[in-house]
């Protein structure tokens, strides 16, 4: 026997009705004497102990249960939420593959001066990578690690930004260095680890850093910075500060633990920090589809109650956008955001890789004329007359002459002193350190020939 009752008017009057049914001689549980029961005694207790229970409800799948963070609802299906969704995320972009602005977009729009800032430091990065790449090709370097398909992200999220911002890089954002004013001469300082290095040649080439500029030192552990970045989000929330946190981090490091433990801790806290995923589809010579089922990391977001957008990493006013609206949600409402930035990795993942043997050259080259993020982006400048051929060969010519100088400079510049190598930890040296050092010292003395000469002992 089934029984829909479709009021709470009809439900209370079937329940009196059963009731006064127990009243006329149908024994009731509360009787002292034991009385047994027959099927229609049975059957109105059964109805009027479950009609009291539903209460107010229409019926028992009404219900709720008030639990921790919110209502959750009942019901009667067994019904597992879906791998993936039928449809993959849209990616949000502005300009199409040909530089031209897509009907209908919306973007924050971006001034003359900017705008032309935005594209010299994107060619800016591009040379600069060449001729570091060269170098290193030469002998003249140890390693070295390009950005070449991935300008667009650098400088485009950088120039959204404010200074006051603190960035915990991964090792493939020197854009953001150099649009706040990091020279191409202490890049190169810093390559060559010689003694006017902020490092004091202590870190390997790439790995920079700068307390000035606010951007925390490259560590070349993957995706360890992601925590560290919600730490001091949470610190500038403390203190009222007008800023954010920005970290940067490759695909590859969503499969590390520390991505996962960063997001939540975030949610938790509500940190005003930004995770900008480089999405270029591979993990040196991992591709995405080894690493994780999920459509890409903009789903991840969700699970941790992170709100994400996906972006076409190489639009570069996609990017501005989506930063500079991002920057804004996270500081006034106080909460994290992810961006996943899909774009491609066209040089080697770095001077140790030789990324033809996992990947196709005619896919490079592909990714390289047809979403090359330079071509697009000066196509849109041009549009509204804020560049012309003549600025760009005369841009083209001073920054390979000045990355040249800054080349020859830093590669002539001292090395600096061994003692470096035992400082800046601690005030005084505890004697296991300065033993450390002795060893050093009589090995190289014992050994000049193996060596390097110009380092200053």
């Amino acid at each position: 026997m089934a029984l829909r009752l479709r009021s709470s008017l009809s439900k209370s009057n079937f329940l009196n009705i059963l009731l006064r049914h127990n009243n006329l001689g149908f024994g009731t549980a509360s009787h002292t004497t034991r009385v047994s029961q027959n099927p229609i005694s049975r059957f109105c207790n059964t109805m009027a102990e479950k009609l009291s229970s539903v209460g107010e409800h229409e019926d028992a799948n009404a219900q709720v249960m008030d639990f921790p963070g919110g209502k959750v609802a009942f019901t009667p299906e067994i019904k597992f939420i879906s791998e993936s969704s039928k449809e993959r995320v849209p990616c949000y972009r502005v300009l199409d593959d040909n530089g031209k602005l897509i009907t209908n977009s919306h973007f924050v729009q971006v001034s003359e001066e900017v705008a032309v800032k935005m594209y010299s430091d994107m060619v800016t990065l591009q040379i600069m990578d060449n001729i570091f790449y060269e170098a290193q090709r030469q002998g003249r370097l140890s390693f070295y690690a390009t950005t070449i398909g991935e300008e667009a992200i650098n400088i485009a999220s950088a120039a959204a930004l404010s200074p006051q911002d603190v960035i915990f890089p991964q090792y493939r954002e020197p854009g953001v260095l150099l649009w706040r004013g990091f020279t191409l001469q202490e890049f190169a300082n810093q390559c060559f680890g010689n003694k006017s290095d902020n490092g004091k040649g202590r870190q390997m080439p790439v790995h920079y850093g700068s307390n000035k500029l606010n951007y925390f030192t490259v560590s070349a552990t993957i995706a360890t910075q992601l925590p560290n970045a919600v730490g001091a989000a949470y610190s500038l929330k403390m203190d009222k500060k007008d800023a954010c946190a920005v970290t940067y981090f490759g695909d590859g490091g969503s499969s590390e633990g520390d991505f996962h433990a960063a997001l939540n801790f975030a949610a938790v806290m509500e940190a005003p920090v930004l995770f900008i995923c480089r999405n270029n589809g591979w993990a040196i010579s991992t591709p995405t589809s080894d690493q994780f089922r999920s459509d890409g990391l903009v789903v991840k977001g969700r699970a941790y109650g992170i709100r994400s957008i996906r972006v076409d990493g190489n639009d570069a006013l996609a990017m501005y956008s989506a930063v500079h609206t991002a920057r804004e949600m996270a500081i006034s409402e106080e909460r994290p955001i992810l961006i996943e930035a899909l774009t491609y990795r066209v040089g080697h993942h770095s001077t140790s890789d030789d990324s033809t043997r996992y990947r196709s050259a005619d896919e490079i080259e592909w990714w390289n004329k047809a979403r090359n993020p330079l071509s697009r982006f000066r196509t849109w400048i041009e549009s509204n007359g804020w560049w012309s051929d003549e600025e760009e060969s005369d841009l083209r010519s001073r920054i390979k002459k000045e990355m040249l100088e800054a080349l020859r400079v830093a590669e002539k510049t001292e090395k600096p002193n061994l003692e470096n190598m035992f400082s800046d930890v601690y005030d005084v040296p505890p004697l296991n350190l300065r033993e450390q050092e002795r060893q050093v010292r009589q090995t190289i003395k014992s050994h000049p020939q193996d060596y390097p000469s110009d380092v200053p002992l």
